[in-house]
């Protein structure tokens, strides 16, 4: 069976950058003393919370004032690693994609400052910026208008507050982080996909371009039909430890020939990059096809963003044997798999055991 990516994907944001004043409220906060939150845009954060939108805040204010003002509107916890300083806002919104973890071009940056926006907008041009006078209209955009909205999607905000107290855990621990890693209490759950799964994963496909090993996206009615696919397997990975879920973080789409299987995609969630989790992933892989007799390959289109995913392949025992235009071809070796590491209980079935 051929398979046919979807359509390139449009620009997809992950994470909504705001002012303060005169932006998510009326007045300025150091000279009126007094500001207003503006309820179009109240409504317009809660909206897009729900969708699975992120927010944090970029603003030339005094950090403890600013931050009491959220704090006593009860807005404070809906923004993730706010920048409130008195630096360039374009260095405000780096920062915000740096801890997120996320690319630039994933950010909206909302300002009412036509000369805010000019700066971040010649100083980081991947982030779409966009005028604070009309914020119900951002609703309405297709770049923060996802088709589904998946339960992960849901909990988005809830799963990067776990990451935040993780990272505050992993920053005061001393020992080797092998260690640190074997506290979290780590479950990698890996299994076919369901039905139920099918949002989630297309959600994937699309929101994910720095762990993706092909940049390839698929609609939901094509990972359905590959999930039924005789000749197909599609894999999805779950992550959960003591602090909570991370959700369904890792996506496989295996091609299943009689002497060679190829892995046509591989992709990991950005979040648990420092976990080890693809590697994990790949060698699950190399495990079910040795015990089908079988040599695995896998495609691999290198993009500028995916670098650590080749990378990844290769510390796990792959090496190109072919390469056809842009699409290179890697082969696992079939020996020297390597175990589980021990800092990850790993549960996994395949459509064998499944029936």
């Amino acid at each position: 069976m051929t398979t046919h990516p979807a359509r390139p994907r449009a620009r997809t944001v992950k994470c909504v950058v705001w002012d303060l004043d005169h932006t998510l409220w009326d007045g300025i906060l150091l000279e009126d003393g007094e500001v207003t939150p503006r309820p179009e845009v109240v409504e317009v954060i809660r909206e897009l919370d729900g969708r699975g939108v992120l927010h944090s805040i970029a603003s030339r204010n005094d950090h403890d004032a600013a931050t009491a003002a959220l704090r006593r509107f009860g807005l404070l916890d809906y923004f993730l690693h706010p920048q409130i300083n008195w630096g360039a806002k374009s260095e405000s919104v780096r920062a915000v994609a740096e801890a997120l973890n996320i690319g630039l071009d994933a950010l909206a940056f909302v300002d009412d400052d036509e000369f805010e926006r000019a700066e971040v907008a010649f100083a980081v041009p991947e982030v779409l910026c966009l005028d604070a006078r009309d914020p119900g209209r951002l609703t309405g955009l297709s770049e923060l208008t996802p088709a589904v909205v998946t339960e992960d999607a849901s909990r988005r905000r809830e799963m990067y507050r776990a990451e935040e107290r993780r990272r505050e855990v992993e920053e005061r621990y001393t020992g080797a982080p092998a260690e640190f890693l074997a506290t979290l209490d780590m479950r990698l759950r890996i299994a076919p996909a369901q039905e139920g799964d099918l949002a989630r994963a297309h959600e994937l496909t699309v929101r994910t371009n720095q762990l993706n090993t092909t940049g390839r996206t698929y609609s939901r009615e094509q990972l359905d039909r590959l999930r039924l696919s005789a000749d197909h397997e599609l894999l999805v990975a779950r992550l959960d430890d003591r602090f909570g879920p991370y959700g369904t973080i890792g996506l496989a789409l295996l091609e299943t020939g009689e002497r060679v299987w190829t892995v046509k995609l591989l992709l990991m969630s950005c979040r648990v990059l420092s976990r080890g989790v693809g590697g994990v992933l790949i060698t699950h892989l190399r495990r079910l096809a040795e015990q089908a007799g079988v040599r695995l390959r896998a495609d691999f289109v290198p993009t500028d963003r995916n670098r650590m995913m080749r990378v990844t392949y290769r510390m796990n025992g792959f090496r190109e044997v072919d390469r056809d235009g842009d699409q290179v071809v890697l082969e696992a070796r079939p020996d020297d798999i390597p175990p589980f590491p021990p800092y990850l209980r790993v549960e996994a079935s395949s459509w064998r055991e499944d029936g």
